[in-house]
């Protein structure tokens, strides 16, 4: 039988720290071979809207995952199917919204845990949606804040997410005015936002930041103006061939030079320790994210688990009473 596992259920059993570890586990095994990762297709539909599908398979734990979502008039809708290797049954279909801001903060959070000065103390948020909450959420699981700053162009939104955030983090959470408000002096900087152009200045940025930029994630959009990605001592990107395709951020501002995509390195690759990320407290670090399939394929057998462990879900009959297929 498939499980049916809903939003609210997936809200119930999987938190931060859960999502952290399951995305830093699946990226050691990605680098050593284990997990494959098909990079994200999509293709426009009649009147603007997107469809979106990207898929991973964890050879030692025999599970595979596809993440499929559309963009319809502004609104999303992600499923994850979870099948088993070993018998191709498809054990799970899954409600993928809250689960993919988990596991998106939590590739910031294992990024940072990696890329970040230990002594970093103030972190900067350029977005106040939903990502942008789990964004802060992943820094502070993994960093000892004293302070946090957020800048989003809703003035209501802004000191909604300020007061939230406070209270949830049990830290200080200052709305700001300005995103140079917010960028200057920061230890840590995320952007999450829909934006398709700079959304502040490289010359506001801290000389030994670390920044997580996960918003853009076509190829003429971009968070991140020319100067914020020169100054990065270290470039560390989820997937060459994903951000090759639709970094923004790294396409416009390389403007075509082979040369710069030479010194791009895999987060894989630096949480296994097959290659450095910061070596020292005085270099900029910088994680483009655009988002892989085997982030969604570690949280959702991390939820399939739990649902079924604590009881949750619906059994839904498919192909209950069905002849073998046969291929053709």
């Amino acid at each position: 039988m498939t499980l049916h596992i809903s939003e609210s259920e997936v809200r119930a059993v999987l938190t931060m720290p859960m999502a952290i570890e399951a995305v830093e586990e699946i990226s050691r095994k990605q680098a050593s071979g284990e997990v494959v990762v098909h990079p994200r297709r999509r293709f426009e539909m009649p009147g603007g809207g997107f469809f979106h599908y990207m898929a991973a398979a964890d050879f030692s734990t025999g599970y595979i995952a596809m993440k499929q979502y559309t963009f319809v008039k502004g609104k999303l809708r992600f499923l994850v199917p979870l099948y088993e290797l070993l018998t191709g049954d498809l054990v799970a279909l899954i409600e993928a919204d809250y689960m993919g801001q988990l596991r998106t903060g939590a590739a910031s959070g294992v990024a940072t845990k990696y890329l970040a000065r230990q002594n970093s103390r103030v972190a900067a948020i350029i977005g106040t949606g939903g990502q942008a909450r789990t964004q802060l959420e992943a820094i502070a699981a993994v960093r000892k804040l004293a302070s946090a700053r957020v800048y989003g162009r809703n003035a209501e939104r802004r000191e909604r997410f300020s007061v939230e955030m406070s209270e949830w983090l049990g830290l200080p959470v200052e709305n700001t005015t300005s995103s140079s408000e917010a960028v200057r002096g920061a230890d840590i900087l995320c952007t999450a936002t829909t934006a398709a152009n700079p959304v502040f200045a490289g010359a506001d940025l801290a000389p030994s930041v670390h920044i997580n930029a996960i918003g853009a994630n076509h190829a003429h959009k971009r968070e991140l103006d020319d100067e914020a990605v020169a100054s990065a001592d270290v470039i560390v990107v989820d997937s060459i061939e994903q951000s090759r395709q639709e970094a923004g951020d790294l396409i416009l501002a390389f403007r075509g030079d082979e040369v710069c995509w030479t010194g791009v390195k895999k987060l894989s690759d630096v949480v296994a320790g097959k290659t450095a990320g910061r070596t020292s407290d005085s270099e900029v670090t910088l994680f483009k994210s655009n988002g892989i399939a085997s982030w969604d394929l570690a949280a959702a057998v991390k939820v399939y688990a739990l649902a079924k462990e604590k009881k949750l879900g619906r059994e839904l009959p498919l192909w209950a009473g069905a002849a073998p297929g046969q291929l053709r």
